[in-house]
């Protein structure tokens, strides 16, 4: 274990402080390979017993992402490895920045180390299929040119997460469980601004006097804390996983790409993505009261026969994130605006029912596989699912999805699954390098936390950039930042009066658990109706910039009385509607600067205006949206808390994929001094 010692941190305050090289902070598939890497760094290194100068703590085992989402199959993107079907590096990283506004030396180094992430997997015992040659099969995801997506079934995030977790186990790297990021300690100032630590609120000591502060001293900090998951009503995040960009920001890191989350199809009473054979099998789409009654083919009124309608919905499985580009001439994504419009502005309920085919109505006529284009029934007829029914197509084509929600006790061979457009995930987060080290030097940003991602990226593309940036801050540190720990004395001078108003803040928050006007509940229903209303799918310059101001108004309000709440135990939920109101805040900030740039429609979400593009006749025109600016694909919208806590926008241009040529005999020499790791 790791050096801890109880000791005054700052004046009156007694408080247990942990001493490592490196603080993890995160149990996702990113931070836990993380630490994974950083074991075995330190070890190649001589390290006796790199155990005792690495830490984990996170708010549970197991909340993240990474162990509670998935999809019907869900992706892994990798570099093709068919034996018939070349690729290149080259190749991968232009897929990656295909939509933009991702810089390519991050795309070309998540290109070049896709594969020894992926058998690094493979190796820890995730069951990725492979052919009796040996060969890893591939198919062809959302955004991808190429079979370079794989799949160990619905739960291959969750595989991730269990060998890379029995891996940390098997080190006796440790954890701290129940442990809320509250700050991170830095030092410095400008470009030489380092962290130096971090302090945590530890669930299980809340009741005590100094409210359950922890505190690390670290020479370097990882952040696999993920994405904004509590910041959207309608949302497919884990209801558990919250997300940390308060500490960042608040500590001078900047974020880019807050602008570019994606959105699709989702079940809402167990939050799972409905995206590949879910879609592809061809259910049935219905719409009801809020009752349950008055049940309506709600999608047959828009398309001209049934033929077109049971294709597009085939479409959605490997179009499944909403996608304004493929809106007009009803795309596949023209589904998701009605499905928006049926529950958002009609205020009806939709199912999606797989123990049916789409029913007919009108002069449509009945639904009928030989009547599908030939891209929908090409596919169905190499996937042996021309069953009568969405059901049996699915038991044949993907049976572990069906049992994916029996596990969940949801029969869908029974019963229709209830459906909304969800926030899914943010391609935006903290500023990194090469390194995946953020604008403070010694913070580093893993996982979702992590802004590599463009305005689209390949669907199974983020899991390949949480083991990537994962390994390339593990070997940094490893190489560059691998001094040890710092000892008490010097760490108390340089934190103490960071520690004493952080123990002050908290203190403020119980004093006014039982004065402040806004109700935890209110305040988290306030922060996710907003954004779900005005930062979602479906955006409009005004309606963000009223969205900004009420954000601003309750940010400032939490920040001077805190929320209400019964009990102290509550604190952390209060602590997390915190983080939540200022993150809201900055992603606003930065969705607002885009719009007023004239970025148009693009990603995964569509710019209202009566200027814009007509949706479908029969909607109301009102129902029009931009197209997108392309000329804004070349620069990357950045933002940062500034000293007063304000936010500055600023826009940098994307950095190209770089053509380099190497030579085998310098590079060795390179490599050997270790002058590879000056690259920025």
């Amino acid at each position: 274990m790791p050096d801890e010692t109880k000791v005054e941190l700052a004046p009156g305050v007694n408080a247990p402080l942990v001493s490592v090289n490196t603080l993890v902070v995160g149990t996702g598939a990113a931070a836990l390979n993380c630490a994974v890497h950083l074991y075995q760094f330190f070890a190649q290194k001589g390290v006796e017993k790199p155990e005792e100068i690495i830490a984990i703590a996170t708010d549970g085992l197991g909340l993240g992402a990474s162990r509670f989402s998935g999809s019907d199959k869900q992706t892994y993107y990798k570099m093709g490895t068919s034996a018939d079907q070349p690729d290149t590096p080259r190749a991968f990283a232009e897929t990656l920045t295909a939509g933009g506004c991702m810089h390519g030396d991050l795309a070309l180094i998540e290109a070049v180390n896709s594969l020894r992430e992926f058998y690094h997997l493979v190796d820890l015992g995730v069951p990725f299929p492979h052919t009796p040659e040996g060969g890893y099969i591939g198919y062809k995801t959302d955004h991808d040119p190429l079979e370079r997506g794989t799949s160990a079934g619905p739960k291959t995030s969750q595989y991730m997460f269990e060998v890379l977790h029995a891996t940390v186990k098997r080190y006796g790297i440790p954890i701290y469980s129940g442990c809320h990021l509250l700050s991170l300690i830095s030092g410095g100032d400008g470009g030489e601004r380092k962290v130096v630590g971090a302090i945590v609120v530890d669930k299980n000591e809340v009741d005590g006097p100094h409210h359950g502060l922890r505190v690390f001293s670290a020479e370097n900090v990882v952040l696999g804390t993920g994405g904004p998951g509590a910041l959207y009503k309608t949302s497919v995040y884990p209801t558990v996983l919250r997300g940390n960009y308060e500490a960042a920001f608040r500590a001078g890191a900047a974020a880019n790409n807050l602008t570019e989350s994606q959105f699709g199809l989702a079940s809402t009473s167990f939050r799972w993505n409905l995206s590949g054979t879910y879609q592809q099998v061809i259910p049935r789409y219905f719409s009801t009261d809020e009752h349950g009654g008055d049940t309506q083919e709600f999608l047959n009124p828009y398309f001209p026969s049934m033929r077109t309608l049971a294709t597009d919905i085939f479409l959605k499985g490997y179009q499944w994130p909403f996608d304004p580009q493929k809106i007009e001439n009803r795309g596949s994504s023209l589904i998701d605006v009605l499905v928006y419009y049926e529950t958002v502005v009609r205020g009806r309920r939709v199912f999606m029912d797989f123990t049916r085919n789409p029913v007919a109505t009108g002069d449509m006529t009945e639904f009928s596989l030989s009547d599908l284009e030939s891209e929908a029934r090409q596919y169905l007829e190499k996937s042996g699912a021309l069953q009568d029914t969405p059901i049996e197509r699915l038991e044949a084509m993907n049976p572990l999805s069906i049992e994916l929600y029996r596990e969940h006790d949801i029969d869908i061979t029974r019963e229709p699954l209830e459906v909304a457009v969800c926030s899914q995930h943010n391609n935006g987060g903290l500023v990194v390098n090469a390194w995946w080290e953020t604008t403070v030097k010694h913070l580093f940003a893993v996982g979702e936390v992590a802004g590599t991602h463009g305005v689209k990226r390949p669907g199974g593309a983020a899991l390949n950039a949480t083991q990537v940036g994962s390994l390339r801050a593990a070997e940094y540190i490893a190489n560059r930042y691998n001094h040890g720990v710092q000892r008490h004395d010097e760490f108390r001078a340089t934190a103490s009066e960071h520690i004493a108003a952080q123990f002050d803040r908290v203190e403020r928050f119980v004093k006014g658990s039982s004065t402040a006007s806004v109700p935890v509940e209110t305040a988290l229903d306030s922060i996710e109706e907003r954004m779900t209303t005005y930062g979602a799918h479906v955006r409009s310059l005004d309606g963000v910039a009223e969205a900004l101001g009420d954000g601003h108004r309750l940010w400032q309000q939490i920040e001077g009385e805190g929320v209400r709440f019964a009990e102290k135990k509550t604190l952390i939920e209060a602590l997390h509607v915190a983080n939540l109101a200022l993150t809201h805040v900055a992603f606003l900030e930065a969705i607002q600067a885009l719009l007023e740039r004239g970025s148009g429609s693009r990603g995964s979400h569509m710019v209202m205006s009566p200027d814009g593009i007509r949706i479908h006749p029969d909607l109301g025109p009102e129902w029009r949206f931009l197209p997108e600016n392309e000329s804004l694909r070349d620069e990357v919208v950045e933002i940062r808390m500034a000293d007063d806590s304000s936010f500055e926008v600023n826009v940098v241009p994307v950095r190209p994929i770089p053509e380099r040529e190497y030579w085998f005999e310098t590079m060795w020499a390179e490599y050997l001094k270790g002058t590879i790791f000056d690259a920025p």
